[in-house]
């Protein structure tokens, strides 16, 4: 059986949508991972927990794939941009869950510029190969703005970079993506 550590690290695919982080990606996450439950592929969806009421483990995706919440800084909403600072403390809970579990994964599968840095850590230190999906990107993104507000941050800019030149594949959702 394939195993996969699925990384949304910003969002969980179980979250209500409509709020300011949820949407698109969440839903994309949370059917492709049912979709390969199907197959049966198993796949553990690790995001950053942002509630401690929430279970740190939920089953909730069907066919045994389930979604980890990741203690990984205060526990509770935050804004993206403040999120990077929480990366290395969100990688060791993945590698002490994946260890307490004894899994070994074959395939980390990443969403987001931020779960993508998470992800090439992760993936050297369990030499496994790296899919990414950015869903948005800043460059693309920054094109559009309208105002200095709207315009996304160098530090984006760069970590997206960063993501790019460390992944093995990249999935590209729209022409104006590739």
């Amino acid at each position: 059986m394939i195993k996969i550590a699925m990384i949304s690290f910003h969002t969980c695919p179980l979250a209500t949508l409509g709020g300011k982080d949820t949407g698109g990606m969440n839903v994309y996450v949370r059917d492709l991972t049912k979709f390969l439950g199907k197959l049966g592929v198993h796949v553990d969806v690790f995001t950053r927990s942002q509630d401690v009421h929430v279970p740190h483990v939920l089953h909730d995706l069907g066919y045994g794939n389930r979604v980890v919440h990741i203690p990984a800084g205060p526990e509770m909403p935050h804004p993206k941009d403040n999120l990077r600072n929480f990366i290395p403390e969100f990688i060791t809970g993945i590698q002490t869950f994946a260890s307490a579990k004894s899994i070994q994964y074959d395939l980390i599968y990443s969403h987001y510029w931020l779960s993508g840095l998470a992800a090439t850590q992760l993936a050297d230190f369990w030499d496994i190969p790296i899919v990414h999906m950015f869903h948005t990107l800043a460059l693309l993104k920054n094109e559009i703005a309208r105002s200095d507000s709207e315009r996304e941050s160098e530090i984006r800019i760069d970590g997206e970079k960063q993501v790019i030149m460390k992944v093995d594949k990249i999935i590209s959702a729209t022409e104006n993506e590739v």
